[in-house]
């Protein structure tokens, strides 16, 4: 009798290794040809935007964009087989970008020009973490995205306030200068607010009089200090975040994990941290 532990590998599990994990030599390489096919199709859609270039070659460039379309199609359906649960692939944040991948290209068959939404590949640039074992990178991020999320409410009471400010300028600034100065509506004026807080300064609306000018000088002030709160709110909680990091290293000993980042030896049996 076969013991199962001697049994070979199904066609399915060696998919999976050979696609899904990258610790391997055939799995890492297969990534870093991915990595090069993405980075060539990314290249390759660049080049056809430019007339210069598409006049020239873009039959080479579309030929060469069609044959990695058909790559990447085969790899998804590799990726969806090579998987128990497809739809769950197909769900997750990898197998929607896969999707994604692929689909301008034959979405161009009935809506001309929509090939051009293929740059969307880049986002399978984010398979370069894992395939580099940047485990480092992926932490950090990981502490970004939680000081993000824990900024959202404070950030969102903060832009309704800005909200309100800008509504309340423009109004005033209407009553002020008014249609022949170019201010025609209040959201025009409202609009001319956002500009002039956020120092963007298109210069297309600009107040004529005295008391229109003095106006825009405080809105100008404000729209400095204004930039540098949201900020100011994200670096709080990146601080809290670094001081409630842990580190992401099991001990050797016991197999404990969640140190302190700065923690050199195990708070559980005390044995040295690697």
């Amino acid at each position: 009798m076969t013991s199962p532990l001697s049994r070979a590998p199904t066609w399915r599990e060696q998919f999976h290794e050979v696609i899904f994990e990258a610790e391997t030599p055939a799995g890492k390489a297969f990534d870093i040809c991915l990595l090069i096919a993405i980075v060539v199709s990314i290249v390759a859609v660049g080049l056809e935007s430019v007339a210069e270039i598409r006049a020239h070659h873009g039959q080479l460039l579309r030929s060469v964009e069609w044959s990695i379309t058909i790559l990447f199609t085969v790899e998804y359906l590799l990726r969806l087989s090579s998987v128990r649960s497809p739809w769950q692939y197909a769900l997750s944040f990898y197998g929607v970008i896969d999707l994604l991948a692929v689909l301008p290209s034959y979405l161009s068959f009935f809506i001309p020009g929509s090939q051009s939404l293929l740059v969307i590949r880049a986002l399978r640039l984010l398979r370069v973490f894992r395939v580099l074992k940047l485990a480092h990178f992926v932490g950090e991020a990981s502490m970004l995205r939680s000081a993000l999320q824990a900024s959202v409410r404070k950030i969102i009471v903060f832009l309704g306030a800005v909200l309100m400010t800008v509504i309340i300028v423009g109004a005033a600034m209407y009553l002020i200068e008014g249609p022949e100065h170019g201010f025609t509506s209040i959201p025009q004026a409202v609009y001319w607010a956002i500009v002039t807080m956020t120092t963007v300064g298109y210069g297309d609306l600009a107040p004529q009089t005295v008391l229109g000018k003095i106006l825009a000088s405080a809105v100008m002030i404000l729209g400095y200090g204004i930039i540098a709160v949201p900020t100011g709110i994200v670096t709080v909680e990146l601080s809290s975040s670094l001081r409630n990091s842990t580190r992401t290293d099991a001990c050797t000993a016991c197999g404990a994990d969640g140190h302190a980042i700065d923690a050199s030896y195990c708070k559980y049996c005390g044995a040295k941290l690697g």
